[in-house]
Parts: C-alpha cells; sequence; structure tokens
C-alpha cells in the first residue's frame, strides 16, 4: 500500500504561505512582562555600536517562558533572543565565548518547544522576521515588506533577509500544485502533471527575478564587512576567535560548549522541497555521477550528509514534512516511464532548467558577495601591520588565514571551493532531464554577471578551483571540498 500523501496541517505548512507561519509574525509580544526584549532589540544597533550591548543583557533578570501562549508568541520569542544572541557573541572588539543566563535560559527552552537549535536560523531572520507594510497587499512583493529585526538598522540587512522572503511567498503556491502532481501520477493523470509543471517552472522564473534584485539595495561591501559577521554561528570558528563554540550557560553547572551552524539560505525548506518533488540528487562534493549506478537516493542523502544537517536547523514540522514528501515523491519515476509523452518530458525538463537558472544566479551573488570582497580583503591586508590586523577579530577579519601553512592544515578554509560546489549542485539539477537538448542547453557556458571574472568568466569542467587560495567563511561557516566534513562548509 501507497504511503499517504502528506497534508501540510500536519506539519505548520500554510497552502497559501508556504513555510512562512499561516498567520503574520507578531511586531511585539503582548504581554509585557516581555518589555525589556523587546526593549533590548529596538535598541539593538545603539547598543553594539556604543558597547553597551553586553553589560545590558548581564543585568537582565531571567525571564520565565510561561507567559508564551500561542505558537506567534514563542516564534517571536525566539528570534527576539536570537538577535540578543549574536550580538551579544560577536558585537565586541574580540568574540563572547559564554551566553548569559538571561539569554540562554529561556533560549533554550523556546528552542526545545519549536524543534529549533539556540541559534539565529534561516526561520529566526527570514521567516519569522517580516511584516507587511500594507496588510491588504501580497507578501511576495518586496514593494509591501519591511523587517521586524536588524543587527545594523541598514536597509541592505533588511533587503538581504526580504529577499528571501518574498521568495518563500512566491513559491508557496508549488507546494500543494505539486502534492497534487503526486497524486495525479498516482493516477496516471497525464494532463494534470503536465500542466502542473509547466506551472511550478513559471514560478520559478518569478523566483530567479526576485533573487537577482538583491543588488538594488544590498551593496556587497556593507553585507561583507557588517552584516555577515553577525550571522556567523560557533561551529569551526576557532580562527574567529570561538575555538571551543559557545558555553549556554543554564545554572545546572554542567554546561559543556555547544557548536552550531549560523543562518544561512541552505536552511530553507522550499529549496530542499523543489529537489526532493523533481527527484534531483545531489552527490558530496567533486563526486561525478556513475551512469552505471542507477537512483540510489536513500543512499546519496547518508553520504552528502550536509544537506541532512541543514535540515536540523529547520523547524521541526518543516523538516519531517521533507522527509514525508521524500518518501512518496514520484514525478520523475512517472516521466521516466512516460518518455513518449512529448509535453510531459517538456513540461518536466522546463522545470529542471528553470531551476537550473535559479542557481545560476545564486552562484553569481556568491561571487559578488562574498569570493569578490573576500580577495580584496586578502589583498588589502597584506599590505597591513600585524597589529592594524589584530585590532578587531570576528568573522569578517578571520576570512584571512595565514600565507604559509600547508595543504593538511588548510582543511576546511578552501574559499575556492564555494562556487565548485554550488557549480555542481546546478549541473546535478539537470542531470535527471529526458532530452538531450534540454541537457546540452544547462551544460552552457554562462557568460552574463560576472562576465571574465575569474569564477565565472572561465570554461571549467566541475574540477575545484585551485589557482588561488581564498579563504571564505561563508554566511556560517568556512566552505571545503572536505566531504569528511560536510561536502561544502563548516559551520
Amino acid at each position: 500500500m501507497l504511503p499517504q500523501i502528506p497534508r501540510l496541517s500536519d506539519y505548520g505548512v500554510s497552502p497559501t504561505h508556504g513555510f512562512l507561519p499561516d498567520t503574520l509574525p507578531l511586531t511585539r509580544l503582548p504581554d509585557p512582562y516581555y518589555n525589556r526584549w523587546e526593549a533590548i532589540v529596538a535598541n539593538l544597533q545603539a547598543l553594539i555600536l556604543s558597547r553597551r550591548l553586553r553589560g545590558v543583557v548581564d543585568r537582565l533578570p531571567v525571564l520565565s517562558t510561561v507567559g508564551l501562549e500561542h505558537d506567534a508568541e514563542w516564534r517571536r520569542a525566539y528570534s527576539l533572543l536570537c538577535f540578543m544572541a549574536h550580538g551579544y557573541i560577536w558585537g565586541g572588539d574580540s568574540p563572547a565565548d559564554r551566553l548569559p543566563p538571561p539569554i540562554s535560559v529561556p533560549l533554550l527552552e523556546i528552542s526545545d518547544r519549536l524543534e529549533v537549535p539556540p541559534v539565529a536560523t534561516y526561520a529566526a531572520l527570514c521567516l519569522w522576521n517580516y511584516k507587511p507594510l500594507f496588510v491588504d497587499e501580497e507578501i511576495d512583493n518586496l514593494e509591501n515588506l519591511a523587517t521586524l529585526n536588524t543587527f545594523t538598522g541598514s536597509l541592505d540587512e533588511s533587503w538581504f533577509y526580504l529577499v528571501s522572503v518574498a521568495i518563500e511567498a512566491r513559491g508557496a503556491p508549488i507546494i500543494p500544485l505539486m502534492l497534487s502532481a503526486i497524486a495525479a501520477a498516482r493516477e496516471e493523470d497525464t494532463a494534470t502533471v503536465t500542466a502542473s509543471l509547466r506551472a511550478f517552472a513559471e514560478r520559478l522564473t518569478d523566483l530567479t527575478n526576485i533573487l537577482q534584485r538583491m543588488h538594488e539595495s544590498c551593496d556587497p561591501t556593507v553585507f561583507y564587512h557588517r552584516i555577515r559577521p553577525f550571522l556567523a554561528g560557533s561551529k569551526n570558528m576557532a580562527e574567529a576567535g570561538l575555538p571551543r563554540g559557545v558555553l549556554y550557560e543554564d545554572g545546572s553547572g554542567t554546561e559543556t560548549y555547544r557548536q552550531y551552524s549560523g543562518g544561512s539560505n541552505a536552511q530553507s525548506s522550499l529549496i530542499q522541497f523543489f529537489d526532493v518533488v523533481l527527484g534531483i540528487e545531489h552527490r558530496p562534493t567533486g563526486e561525478k555521477q556513475d551512469p552505471t549506478s542507477g537512483s540510489d537516493r536513500e543512499g546519496r542523502s547518508a553520504r552528502h550528509n550536509f544537506i541532512q544537517e541543514m535540515r536540523r536547523y529547520m523547524p521541526g514540522g518543516h523538516r519531517r514534512f521533507l522527509g514525508d514528501v521524500s518518501r512518496v515523491a514520484n514525478i520523475r519515476e512517472y516521466v521516466e516511464d512516460h518518455t513518449n509523452d512529448t509535453q510531459l518530458c517538456l513540461a518536466y525538463d522546463a522545470c529542471l532548467a528553470m531551476l537550473s537558472a535559479f542557481r545560476d544566479k545564486h552562484i553569481a551573488i556568491v561571487t559578488r558577495y562574498i569570493i569578490t570582497p573576500s580577495r580584496e580583503v586578502r589583498a588589502r591586508s597584506r599590505s597591513r601591520s600585524p597589529e592594524v590586523t589584530r585590532q578587531r577579530m570576528n568573522l569578517a577579519v578571520a576570512s584571512r588565514k595565514k600565507e604559509n601553512q600547508g595543504a593538511q592544515s588548510q582543511r576546511g578554509t578552501g574559499g575556492t571551493a564555494l562556487i565548485p560546489f554550488l557549480k555542481q549542485a546546478r549541473d546535478e539539477t539537470g542531470e535527471p532531464a529526458v532530452e538531450e537538448w534540454t541537457r546540452r542547453f544547462m551544460k552552457r557556458q554562462v557568460r552574463t554577471e560576472g562576465r571574465g571574472d575569474f569564477f565565472l568568466g572561465k570554461d571549467d569542467d566541475g574540477a575545484p578551483l585551485v589557482t588561488e587560495d581564498v579563504e571564505v567563511k561563508g554566511l556560517a561557516g568556512s566552505w571545503t571540498m572536505e566531504d569528511d566534513v560536510g561536502g561544502i562548509c563548516l559551520f
């Protein structure tokens, strides 16, 4: 007997808003008991700039979570405490390796309740951190969105989060659409499957158009130097000043240091849903496709542990939803069994092509916002004295490394591995293509943004680029090619 197709309501997934909450995030906790949290986050930028945040937090009482009632209140509290936590850790001249009880005690309780780690996840930064300017207008329109919390108070930071919010909102209708397609495939309803895939491809084009608006209001230099440091987690952050991670003080006397990934778009359930429903398989970075091995999704998921690791940072219901969808996904197999139906195959290949184009745009953005600024930082650092470069230690400063380190000591810091991974993920998106012309089309060399650039303007066969050694901490960690430490990035 076939497993039941997941019902969105069982997982906290909205048929209209997708992985965004069905009700708008609260702009403020209703109970005045939590006014202290609200006041700190409302003044977060000033407290960080004046170096007073840590002293204010240290003097806070430990507030109980008993006053939190509805899910929206728990989500608001989680987002508030995550902003406070990352501001506390990264908002000084050197990072703090201990979170005091006023933050850690309620954050640990709230995280358990929401089934998310006690760190600034994609959910805390994006999914639960927005409001519409006009409630009678759609939230998939960037011009109708504003953030609730930021670290810097800058338009650049708000825009960075809101682009993701708009993508989540615009992509939300794809979720029930493709669940219906799965049901239609079970009934051999080819017309419905084809129509669903066509609608999917059109909506993916909309998502790419939203993504490429990132440059409109988010400056790469501002992002790299002012925003990105606050998004870092505590995993593999020794060079940034957290060799053991962060100690979450809870008063038990048995606390141990914890290491978590920081906020990353890899934690978006929507993008992983696209791969799952289309039957796209991702291999460990650098591993070529074996045409004789056939499809082995379960084995690949176990080996490519980065994808599974990022699911741990999604809300529990969303994580379970992806797992259950993977057990019923049948679109790829259905198309492969009906290769004589030209319209069906074209519709499926169109989805792969549009998702590949989305990843092409992501490669361009990562290059512009992370790779290029990192190279500029390294070039400038060669002309500075060690005393100057040691004055402030954070994620941006730690993105340099000693010139004379050997290959083994560079493990986990190979910045140039970021682009090869993204290119491989894009290429893997096109592998299930049915039509030969589609495979050729998606293997083309894209020469748009970044033309002539080292990373985007040169042909490559997917092999790692080793001409230049650039260390990049990503949005929350070090990018690496080492399969035994996660495949694409360390957090």
